[in-house]
């Protein structure tokens, strides 16, 4: 599906039903008025501070997470992974991060739950040129294959891909070839590159043509990044939680309803906002990828019986050796309006 027709069913979709849970407040673009201060959020990303983040990025000109009395700051890293890894070294408090890796650190023991669907659509893909001869995941054994990280959605995503082809990772090589990955393709030095909905529109625009693309949810369709927290860090911080998830929600409604205004601010916020339009296409994507996957669903509402299924397929696949009850390692009282 193109952006353009991604987004005109999103916006065919009430952005104003009581079940989304966007207040008239968001919806208007205007400034909040600060509540009284309940505490500090540092938020540990997957990435740098790029406009598919824009909604964050304009905390300190809209302030959503302030109304609310959150005081948010923003921890860069690169990839779930990471996110996890620095929120669990004391540097945050909320980690961004994806499914495969908040289920591979729960593998390795650590006490977790997620509180927020960020993105319940899986945007996840892995791109080759057509001269390259992939069209199907069977046919990237022996190739190399460029991911944003070691600890990333894309390699994560990518494994499960290669699974499901009957590929284990050691029958390709794996490239770390950082976010904007569509270069060392285009170059000849891997010859496909796992990446994300906004990175491939990003190379198309850039004048990448003749590609090939497989989609990840044709083979696992779970959420692409959710909201995780220690259970010790819940239990002590609840309220200042359920203030920062609904700081999250008005910020994710702005963007929704002001795409515009959005694309223009992440030019002055994002690291790579500097072409307008490309930061309007990629905020409709994201746009897009966080409206909730059931209908009426308030924003951030997790599909249980997906991400069940998704941690049921990481440990078929041996991505982790214990079973996961998706139920008990998600906590939904948090949710703006629950």
């Amino acid at each position: 599906m193109s952006t353009e027709n991604m987004f005109s069913t999103l916006s065919r979709r009430s952005l104003l039903g009581a079940g989304v849970g966007i207040t008239g407040l968001a919806l208007s673009g205007m400034s909040h008025a600060a509540s009284p201060v309940q505490g500090k959020i540092r938020l540990a990303g997957w990435s740098k501070p790029i406009s598919e983040i824009t909604n964050i990025l304009a905390e300190p000109d809209k302030g959503f997470f302030k109304a609310h009395g959150v005081d948010l700051s923003y921890l860069p890293g690169a990839g779930g992974g990471d996110a996890i890894r620095n929120m669990l070294a004391g540097q945050a408090d909320v980690a961004f991060t994806d499914p495969g890796s908040f289920f591979m650190a729960l593998d390795k023991g650590e006490k977790l739950v997620a509180i927020y669907d960020i993105y319940p659509q899986n945007v996840f893909n892995v791109v080759s040129l057509k001269t390259a001869g992939i069209h199907k995941p069977a046919d990237l054994k022996g190739k190399k294959i460029g991911v944003y990280s070691l600890a990333s959605g894309t390699r994560q995503n990518l494994l499960v891909m290669l699974h499901q082809a009957g590929l284990k990772e050691s029958d390709v090589t794996i490239v770390v070839t950082g976010l904007l990955n569509f270069a060392p393709l285009m170059q000849g030095q891997v010859d496909a590159t796992a990446a994300t909905d906004t990175g491939l529109a990003v190379g198309l625009r850039k004048g990448m043509a003749d590609v090939n693309v497989m989609q990840v949810r044709d083979t696992l369709n779970i959420s692409s990044d959710m909201f995780v927290v220690r259970e010790e860090t819940l239990r002590e911080k609840k309220e200042l939680f359920k203030a920062f998830l609904k700081g999250y929600r008005d910020s994710a409604a702005w963007m929704m309803a002001h795409a515009d205004e959005a694309a223009t601010l992440a030019g002055k916020r994002a690291i790579d906002g500097t072409n307008r339009d490309i930061n309007l296409e990629i905020i409709k994507l994201r746009n897009a990828s966080s409206m909730p996957v059931q209908a009426k669903a308030a924003l951030g509402s997790f599909d249980l019986a997906a991400l069940q299924k998704g941690a049921d397929t990481y440990r078929a696949l041996g991505m982790i050796q214990k079973q996961i009850k998706v139920s008990d390692v998600v906590d939904t009282s948090l949710l703006p309006g629950a």
